[in-house]
């Protein structure tokens, strides 16, 4: 770059042959003396070593000459000052380069160096020359740095030491030598020639804005050094770091042209902080909608507070993506699990809230809450110190009264809960490697549809992904891996958890999980969970099998399809509930599963693939369709695929309606069940009433409570061996156990008849 010849800059000043009126014995600026007509200088036309020059006697202590024009100083411009000096009689002087720096309105900068090295005279007729770097930046080998404040230069040269000599001086040559500089940048601005000071300290703010100003395009370059950056900045051109800027927390730095986290990396210098940074953009920037993680692996010895890095809001409702990238967790003591233990009460008729907890303080919102009465999964949604009182993710059961509560703040190595409201965020082709030091991902207070895509969570210590809120409504998992941190372990002595959720709503699709305690618990309803394959079994012989699935509300209108059920059952309670007796709530329903695979190997004779757990009296089924699945049992039979657990309460069986469960394969179970269930009874001797047993092959062992049809196969005959056709009528409900049905004839008769029938009722 040389201005001179691309822009038609002027930085050469006249020959002293032009005329001494624009030399200055001052400092060059408006209205200084000049040499012309000076009795201290000459104008000397013929001289062997310089040609025509400036004769001048030495009579001030810093005798100066300065050209009276103004020398344009541009960013990204440096200027070398040359002079020839030759003495010729008197006492020798020292000479050096010199300049006036001047801003707008005329004033000068005094705070920039105006003077270059002196170099001593020491022998008559001996040429000396000197020069010296003038330019904005602070580039080594600059000697006089003007920074982006002076606009001009009034150059020449300073005469210093003792008076009484006389100099001849050739003509002051000014050069354009910022190739020097720039030979390696081309197509770049550097923030040094507009005044950054990397430093560490000195504000650049307005160097970098005044860059990228004059960018228009081309490339800004930070070259090495420490840049601070006092307020927010944003770069509309691309930037290439091979030096560090540093900001406070709440300032935040916008890469418009290449925003990505490798280029943050570059800028911050530090993994963890560039990802705070570009985060901080992402949520605070509209031009881009997702932050690409260039593949890059941040490694973190603590939890990353979402909503602090971004610091000036909480909330979010416009769409943004981070992608493409691995977190590593390391060993570090910030992952431990701060627990406490507070004494409560919980009133049923303040469902959410528990009152009068004492060291309220020291309790944390996100909180996992463990007593008396509580059910799985339910956290600490907000801390009201003033009150004494917490608001829980849901209500306990069976807990009214006072009690000593436990409260467990797990890590999370991205932690959400900070923001009100985070909506329409996602995380995709991310992996989270928690190592058994921390847990994954904690979800914000409030929001919709989060979504994580294509990812995996690896080995986390407590939970993957944890709500302690209502910000998992409308949340999307499709197509991750999980890998638990206890696959090694015995089930019964598994403690880590998937994830949870308390809104509705969710999408679970195409996911492969392996060894959790439980794969989820899903505290809402209007869940669709397809195409996954979660196996949590272990080598034990016989062993004990945890749910993989937890529904804990009773009317859950949910599917569960194409799922591949692996060594685990789906467990189904109303554990969420404040008054768990059945009133005039929904009953247990809206359930269909259909189209599942479901096996499990090496298990005692008790196991069963569903479980419904009733937390109160009076509960009963009210839709539920169990389609088209295949249950298989390896190494061992099993004896039936469903059951109730009673440790609270049975279901009524005399209330059940629109319970399906046909076109299902049952492989290495011993009694399969049906409803409506198709059977074919017979008679060998003739008999008035007969009785049809359908234990226990109705599901839940449930009543006989209604008969479809009943079919005669062939011909009825009676004890004369001759044929009747007379239609029976039934009894349903009959027997001991209510599992029976009778069917009586007008007279005695035997035969086969195919009947259908219903544990529950239709309508």
């Amino acid at each position: 770059m040389n201005k001179a010849i691309t822009d038609g800059v002027v930085f050469q000043p006249p020959s002293f042959a032009d005329g001494l009126d624009v030399w200055s014995s001052g400092d060059g600026t408006p209205g200084s003396d000049t040499y012309d007509n000076s009795t201290t200088a000459a104008f000397v036309p013929a001289d062997q070593d310089f040609g025509s020059c400036l004769e001048v006697l030495k009579t001030q202590t810093v005798t100066k000459v300065r050209y009276m024009g103004e020398t344009p100083i541009l960013p990204g411009c440096y200027l070398k000052v040359t002079a020839r000096i030759k003495v010729m009689s008197g006492i020798f002087p020292s000479v050096r380069i010199a300049g006036w720096a001047g801003a707008a309105g005329g004033t000068n900068v005094a705070n920039v160096v105006q003077i270059g090295q002196s170099v001593a005279t020491t022998a008559y007729g001996t040429v000396v020359e000197v020069s010296a770097l003038v330019g904005t930046g602070d580039r080594s080998g600059v000697d006089m740095v003007w920074g982006p404040t002076a606009l001009y230069g009034h150059f020449g040269l300073d005469l210093t030491g003792a008076n009484g000599g006389v100099v001849r001086i050739d003509d002051v040559e000014i050069e354009d030598v910022s190739d020097v500089f720039l030979f390696d940048q081309l197509g770049q601005v550097d923030v040094l020639d507009y005044g950054a000071i990397g430093d560490g300290t000195t504000d650049n703010v307005a160097a970098f804005a005044a860059a990228d100003a004059a960018a228009n395009g081309r490339t800004v370059y930070v070259p090495a050094g420490v840049y601070f950056l006092g307020s927010n900045t944003t770069m509309e051109n691309e930037v290439r770091f091979e030096g560090t800027v540093t900001m406070p927390d709440d300032n935040r730095l916008v890469l418009t042209k290449n925003y990505d986290l490798p280029n943050y990396v570059a800028a911050f210098g530090d993994e963890v902080v560039a990802f705070k940074k570009a985060f901080q953009a992402l949520l605070n920037f509209t031009d881009h909608e997702s932050l690409d993680m260039g593949g890059l692996r941040i490694r973190l010895s603590e939890p990353i507070d979402m909503q602090a890095a971004v610091g000036n809001r909480d909330t979010s409702a416009v769409r943004r993506v981070v992608r493409n990238g691995q977190i590593q967790c390391d060993s570090s003591a910030a992952w431990d699990t701060d627990v406490q233990t507070s004494q409560a009460t919980y009133d049923p008729n303040s469902r959410l809230q528990l009152r009068d907890v004492a060291n309220i303080s020291n309790i944390q919102v996100g909180s996992l809450v463990e007593g008396v009465g509580v059910g799985r999964e339910i956290y600490v949604q907000e801390v009201n110190v003033a009150q004494s009182r917490l608001t829980l993710t849901q209500p306990l059961y069976d807990a009214a009264g006072t009690q000593i509560f436990t409260f467990k703040r797990f890590k999370y190595a991205l932690d959400f809960i900070g923001f009100a409201d985070l909506s329409q965020f996602t995380l995709e082709n991310i992996e989270l490697q928690c190592n058994g030091n921390a847990s994954g991902i904690m979800m914000a207070q409030d929001g919709v549809a989060f979504q994580l895509r294509d990812s995996y969570l690896t080995k986390p210590k407590d939970r993957g992904i944890t709500s302690a809120g209502f910000g998992c409504q409308g949340m999307m998992i499709d197509r991750c891996n999980w890998t638990s941190n206890e696959i090694d372990i015995p089930v019964q002595d598994r403690t880590t958890i998937g994830f949870n959720m308390n809104a509705n709503d969710v999408k679970i699709r195409d996911n492969r999980i392996v060894r959790f305690k439980h794969f989820c618990i899903l505290g809402g309803s209007g869940a669709v969970i397809t195409g996954n394959h979660w196996f949590h079994g272990d080598t034990t012989t016989d062993g004990i099998r945890k749910a993989g699935i937890i529904f804990t509300q009773n009317n859950v209108k949910s599917m569960i399809t194409g799922n591949y059920v692996d060594n685990n059952f789906i467990e189904w309670t109303n554990e969420y509930t404040e008054s768990p007796d059945f009133s005039s709530t929904f009953p247990f329903g809206g359930l269909t599963i259909t189209g599942n695979v479901f096996t499990v190997n090496d298990v005692a004779p008790w196991f069963r693939f569903l479980v419904i757990k009733p937390y109160g009296q009076d509960h009963y089924i009210q839709g539920l369709a169990v389609i088209g699945n295949v249950f298989r049992a390896i190494n061992g039979a099993i004896e039936r695929v469903e059951d109730v657990d009673t440790t609270f309460a049975d279901l009524d069986a005399t209330r059940h309606r629109n319970v399906i469960f046909e076109a299902n394969t049952y492989n290495s179970v011993t009694d399969a069940v049906y409803s409506p269930y198709k059977i074919t009874h017979t008679e060998a001797s003739a008999e008035q009433t007969w009785v049809v047993d359908l234990s226990p092959n109705l599901p839940f062992n449930g009543d006989a409570r209604y008969v479809e049809s009943v079919v005669q196969q062939g011909r009825l005959r009676n004890s004369a061996n001759d044929v009747n056709t007379a239609a029976p009528y039934v009894e349903v409900d009959q027997g001991t156990n209510r599992d029976q049905v009778h069917i009586h004839w007008p007279e005695p008769l035997r035969g086969t008849v195919a009947l259908s029938v219903r544990m529950d009722r239709p309508d």
